[in-house]
């Protein structure tokens, strides 16, 4: 099956009528979880970014503690396991500062928690990785809000070998 191009999708919807578009898109949400949750991101929590970042930040936090660090192994997948969360919540969003925050958390848990005394290299590229993208969410905002999370980002940057 030829799957058409998102153009092709638009004009087919255009015309749709309202309650067939609703049908439509009660039948997308129950088909993943995921477009279950970007439905109720959009529809509720896109007016206020704030609660959107305190839920998440909420939900990463309850993930770490509920993570068995005892050997770096088990550490090395309870953080891979968390980031996943954090990427799959991310997509959600377009807004850089929100991202920077919540990425900006994520490490800061990170370096709390103790995960990067473990030295593990997997566990550190992962830091190192989520640093780099805070690097580049920096470049797209406006100077004043760049000179704001700047000297967070080289608070960030420390732990990096």
């Amino acid at each position: 099956m030829q799957i058409p191009s998102l153009s092709s999708l638009k004009k087919e919807l255009q015309h749709k009528d309202p309650k067939e578009l609703i049908d439509l898109i009660l039948h997308l949400s129950k088909l993943s979880r995921d477009n279950k949750a970007f439905l109720y991101f959009k529809l509720f929590d896109t007016e206020d970014s704030s609660l959107f970042i305190d839920s998440l930040k909420e939900e990463l936090e309850s993930a770490f503690y509920k993570a068995n660090t005892s050997n770096y192994y088990l550490a090395k997948k309870a953080a891979q396991s968390v980031r996943r969360i954090l990427n799959k919540n991310l997509k959600l969003t377009k807004d850089p500062i929100a991202k920077i925050e919540l990425i900006a958390f994520f490490c800061q848990k990170l370096e709390e928690l103790g995960y990067l005394d473990y030295r593990h290299p997997v566990i550190n590229n992962l830091y190192a990785l989520q640093v780099g993208k805070i690097e580049k969410l920096l470049a797209q905002l406006h100077e004043d809000l760049q000179f704001d999370y700047r000297e967070l980002l080289e608070v960030l940057k420390k732990p990096i070998r």
